[in-house]
């Protein structure tokens, strides 16, 4: 449209977290919200069950939104698109808890990486532990917008308004350390990989 005469200003919105050139888009904190609170609510059916529960979260092929959920829900194990998953040392790894005593313990995985039912299958045949599996699905996308995803698309969109005042056109607007910044919209379409944070990853297993 701007090629055509019409200026247009992006603003990132998917809760994925998953376009280039913007620490969060909007959505993302409302959702990670959601997520947490039913991770939240399975841990107490996993503990009083001393089940294992496999929680399915969306991101496309950006593990964001899983790798906070799952530290912000204390999950024990993490499984997202940026790191080889093998459901052999996944297995390892919870009966290793099994032996030092943990009763329970909580998957957190990215969708689009296998199939969790049967993955629940695998792990309840090799830990002789309960294992059930929870995909999110789309209630992950709804509900009423938490706080700093309002006060992020209302500073985007008021950011946008002035960059077409100012004569820009194809551009996506994004915010990085904070500061509202913008590129070009093609750019931002084309490459959504954005850098893991990995440090994140490694700070979860410390943890758990």
């Amino acid at each position: 449209l701007t090629e055509m005469g019409f200026p247009c200003i992006g603003l990132p919105g998917t809760i994925d977290n998953d376009i280039k050139g913007t620490d969060y888009t909007i959505g993302y904190f409302t959702a990670l919200g959601t997520v947490v609170e039913a991770i939240d609510r399975l841990r107490d059916t996993s503990s009083s069950h001393q089940r294992i529960s496999i929680v399915e979260v969306m991101g496309r092929y950006c593990g964001d939104l899983t790798l906070a959920a799952a530290i912000a829900g204390g999950c024990e194990f993490i499984v997202v698109p940026e790191v080889e998953f093998s459901r052999e040392d996944l297995v390892n790894e919870i009966k290793a808890g099994i032996a030092k005593g943990k009763k329970h313990a909580i998957v957190a995985i990215t969708e689009h990486i296998c199939d969790v039912d049967e993955l629940a299958k695998y792990i309840e045949a090799e830990t002789k532990r309960e294992t059930r599996a929870t995909v999110l699905a789309h209630i992950q996308r709804g509900g009423s917008p938490g706080p700093y995803d309002r006060i992020l698309a209302s500073r985007m969109g008021a950011y946008a308004i002035e960059l077409l005042q100012q004569g820009f056109g194809g551009r996506c607007v994004g915010i990085q350390n904070e500061k509202l910044v913008h590129h070009d919209i093609i750019d931002a379409i084309e490459n959504m990989k954005r850098p893991f944070k990995g440090d994140w990853l490694e700070c979860a297993k410390k943890l758990y």
